[in-house]
Order: structure tokens, then sequence, then C-alpha cells
């Protein structure tokens, strides 16, 4: 059965935390789609699929994956290292794409999948970036859209995790990108969208080290903040931090010449608020997962609506693109401690 003529046959590639959440995702609440197959070269993942699953066929080699006629499209959950060349992989074998974020921690192998990419105009490849399709994000975006706010000139954004104090994050600096390609560069995003996709010019970071001594060793930061110039004038601010206390907090304000519009700003995990000797409060979305996992569903439908014909809804890998290419000025704006032009 083809895409066209039925449901979606999608294989993920990788099992992870995250992969996972993809394919249960995939296999129970995506119309349209069928989880036909997923890949894995860990044991214990393909054993979780086994048992999660309906079925799907099995694979610890992406090519023997890629080789499956009866797949139609791949999702990619995978080390950021490997993006861009499994992209190309999947293009060459005939494959739509859904790729998490980011294209790359290389901008000339962004370039080369881009490249790659117009070869093959009749597939359908797109990068992660959820937020766009979570409710409260996408109702903003209407609003700037609708003129509610004048005109957009600058978007505040956060992306700050609740402390790990098994070190995960220390383990997995060597292969992130450092803390601006593997958390800001959703706020970027976000930015660039809200704000009509203008192009960065220029860029400034800083970062401290508040609790994860060991990330000094990879130049990277545990917290850290930026100022991105946009063409037109527009401006953006960023934060992102490894160490807060209450839970993930992930929220962004867009500010315009007739209002300002805010997304999150009270990490919320759901409508009740506790009254005590404390005070009043309420609790806190522990992480990314719990935050965003409407948004990571509807990405999924709309790629699936967008491989049957429908309007290309999420990041183009060209916003994936200018996406790495401001985080990678970020990263090197820390290291150097001056601004980055682009």
């Amino acid at each position: 059965m083809t895409a066209g003529a039925g449901r979606l046959r999608v294989g993920v590639v990788g099992l992870g935390r995250l992969g996972k959440r993809h394919a249960e995702n995939l296999a129970y609440r995506v119309p349209g789609a069928s989880l036909v197959a997923a890949c894995s070269p860990v044991e214990e993942e393909r054993a979780w699929a086994r048992e999660a699953l309906p079925a799907p066929r099995l694979y610890d080699d992406y090519a023997a994956l890629l080789a499956d006629r009866e797949v139609d499209a791949v999702w990619l959950v995978t080390p950021s290292s490997l993006h861009a060349q499994q992209i190309v992989d999947a293009l060459r074998a005939g494959k739509h794409v859904f790729c998490e974020k980011p294209l790359s921690l290389d901008l000339a192998e962004c370039e080369r999948v881009l490249a790659e990419a117009e070869r093959y105009p009749h597939l359908v490849a797109t990068i992660g970036f959820m937020r766009r399709f979570d409710p409260s994000y996408r109702d903003a975006f209407d609003k700037v859209q609708a003129g509610k706010i004048g005109r957009p000139f600058l978007v505040r954004s956060q992306t700050t995790d609740m402390n790990d104090t098994e070190g995960f994050f220390v383990r997995f600096a060597a292969t992130s990108g450092g803390i601006f390609l593997d958390c800001t560069v959703h706020d970027i995003d976000v930015a660039r969208w809200l704000l009509g996709r203008p192009r960065a010019k220029r860029v400034f970071a800083a970062g401290a080290v508040a609790l994860h001594e060991g990330l000094r060793e990879f130049d990277d930061v545990d917290n850290g903040v930026a100022i991105c110039e946009f063409e037109d004038g527009k401006l953006a601010m960023f934060y992102a931090s490894r160490t807060q206390a209450h839970g993930n907090d992930t929220h962004s304000e867009v500010i315009g010449t007739a209002g300002g519009l805010t997304i999150g700003r009270n990490p919320r995990a759901n409508r009740v608020e506790i009254y005590d000797a404390t005070g009043v409060r309420n609790e806190c979305t522990p992480s990314f997962f719990d935050r965003f996992e409407e948004a990571f569903l509807y990405e999924a439908r709309a790629f699936v609506e967008a491989v049957g014909g429908g309007a290309q809804a999420g990041a183009t890998l060209g916003d994936a693109l200018e996406a790495t290419r401001i985080g990678v000025a970020m990263r090197e704006s820390l290291v150097w401690g001056e601004a980055v032009d682009l």
C-alpha cells in the first residue's frame, strides 16, 4: 500500500526517551499513519518495541530499514550528528522524512542536505520544531498574523529544564552542540516564525556554570543568555538553563507596535491551584515531554497530511538551516566572548 492509496507506512529510527514517545503516537494516535517498522542498534530498545508497539518489523541497521519497500516515510529520532546523512540516505531511498531537530550541528552539512532535497521535490522533508504545533503558540502566531499587536519587532523566549542531579546533560555535552544548539534552537525558530522569518545579522551570547562543573570540559554552560539582531530592526532575547528547581519552564513573549502576547509564562502542569501554609501555588510541568505532549502529536498529524498533499505546516529544511546558523554563531560568541556577525 502506498501513501497515496491509504495509510502512510512509517518506520521510526531511534527508540530512546523521545523516540518512544513518537513511536507510540504514530502507532496509536495519528490517523492516516501506520507504524510498520522500527530501528535501533540497542537490543533493550528493540525489546521495548516488541512489547509496546503493534508488531512492527524490527531492524538494528538503518540501511536495512531503508531497503524495506513497505516503508513510505522514516521518522528520525537519532543523535544530532547523524541527522544530515540519514536524511540524505532516506531521500535517495525514496522515503519522506521527518527528523527531530537540529538538521545538523554543522552548517556545511545543512547546506548539503538542502541541495540534496532539491533533487526530490516530490518528497516531504521536515524538521521537528514542535512548538509551531503547540495550541498556545499557534494561537499567538495567528493573532500576530491578524495584526492584533501591530507590527511585531521583539521576541523574548526561554527554554529551561529542571535540574538533573544525575548529570545526563554533562554526559550528553560531547555531542549536543552546546546549550544553544540543543535548547535555544527551539526559541530561535519560534522567534523567526513569530517575526516573519527575518534573517539574522549579529548575535552576542554569554553563559555561566552554576551547578554542573563537568560542562567546562566541553566549553559549555548550564545557563546561557543571548541577543540576536535581525534585519529591519527586529530583535530576540534568549535564555537557556539546565538548573531550574521548579520544573521545565518554557515560555515566550512577542512585542509589537500595538501590544504584546505571552505564551506559557506560568509553567503550570494543569489548572489546579494549591492553597496551604506556604501560600498559593501550582505544580509545574516536569519536562518538555509533558509541556509539549499535544504539540508532538499535532506535528505528526500535520506531517502525514503534508505527505498526502496538504500544505507544509512545519519547519522547512531552510528554516532549520537558519536556526542552526544562529545557534552556531551563539556558541562561537559564548566561546570567544564577543559578538558574531552573520
